[in-house]
């Protein structure tokens, strides 16, 4: 086969997986809603349940979930039936994904679960299955065609699936408040950790690490201390450590480009007035946005008088793992 057969095919998978995905839209009406407050007034988890490939769909959706705010765990159909019941409890409310509704696994536990008083959110692409009519709520997430050319392979339908099940948990976490310190409670390793759980007080530069110079120190001072503490920047304040501005690498080139005498020259004159800073409770993935934002290449870290607590460059950051 060649490469042209290929890329056609793969763009036909493509194609019709994002036409299943956009024709879910019209589905986000009341019936999503109420799944949304079932959801949230839920006292107790939020149980994803499924078999086969909408088993691995509901994996996810219940792994999204529980990292978003909203505690969540899969149980698989078929262990369901062998003891695994017992995980859920009246105060849970079990979300369950079949594409056609009538996975034998499921329906033999729906009378179980009906008995239990649980709340049932299902999730298929047949509306008028066994699933649909036992359930509490029932989201559509029917497809009209497969991705996969012999109609057979869960390939359109669980796609669906899984963007409903983001649909969800994406809105429930904007209603609960959800915020990025909360996300980084549930993922502190590795680098997103770092770069949700990090504060600028954890990797700025203090005391005697700090280039400092006064307003009136010649410029040729504010080059060696500059120089000696090897931060790319000087940082200018008054007797009471009040910012008064910042003295960087690109201020000097720019200044040097005037011919000025550095020994004569007051670092005042030629500093940077209202240079960026940042507080040292806040986010180092802040202090990546702004140095993104602003293209610098370092912040002065102050407290809410301006007074001079630490500094840090984007070399900090980037030892520290949070870019």
């Amino acid at each position: 086969m060649d490469s042209f057969a290929l890329k056609e095919l793969a763009r036909a998978v493509i194609s019709t997986e994002a036409k299943a995905v956009t024709s879910l839209l019209s589905r986000i009406d009341e019936t999503f809603v109420s799944a949304c407050r079932l959801i949230l007034e839920c006292r107790g988890r939020i149980v994803v349940l499924g078999m086969g490939k909408s088993g691995h769909i509901a994996g996810k959706i219940a792994a999204t979930l529980a990292s978003t705010g909203t505690p969540a765990f899969f149980v698989h159909a078929a262990e369901a039936s062998h003891g695994d019941l017992g995980m859920i409890t009246a105060d849970d409310v079990v979300l369950v994904l079949s594409n056609s509704g009538e996975t034998d696994e499921v329906r033999q536990i729906l009378p179980l679960l009906k008995r239990l008083g649980v709340s049932i959110i299902a999730m298929t692409g047949k509306p008028a299955s066994t699933l649909a009519s036992h359930s509490d709520v029932h989201i559509d997430v029917s497809v009209k065609a497969e991705a996969c050319p012999l109609g057979l392979a869960p390939t359109s339908s669980t796609t669906a699936a899984l963007v409903m099940g983001d649909a969800l948990a994406v809105s429930l976490l904007e209603t609960r408040g959800f915020t990025a310190e909360d996300f980084a409670r549930s993922h502190p390793a590795g680098q997103l950790g770092k770069r949700l759980l990090l504060h600028i007080h954890d990797i700025m530069h203090s005391g005697d690490e700090i280039p400092l110079v006064p307003a009136n120190a010649s410029l040729s001072d504010a080059i060696v201390e500059m120089t000696r503490k090897r931060l790319g920047m000087v940082a200018i304040t008054d007797s009471d450590m009040k910012v008064l501005g910042v003295f960087t690498d690109g201020d000097l080139r720019r200044a040097l480009e005037h011919a000025i005498d550095p020994h004569k020259t007051v670092v005042g004159d030629v500093m940077t007035r209202n240079g960026k800073t940042i507080q040292p409770d806040a986010l180092a993935a802040e202090a990546v946005k702004m140095l993104q934002q602003y293209k610098i290449q370092g912040l002065l870290v102050v407290d809410d008088n301006l007074r001079l607590q630490g500094v840090l460059n984007f070399n900090d950051l980037l030892q520290a793992g949070v870019i």
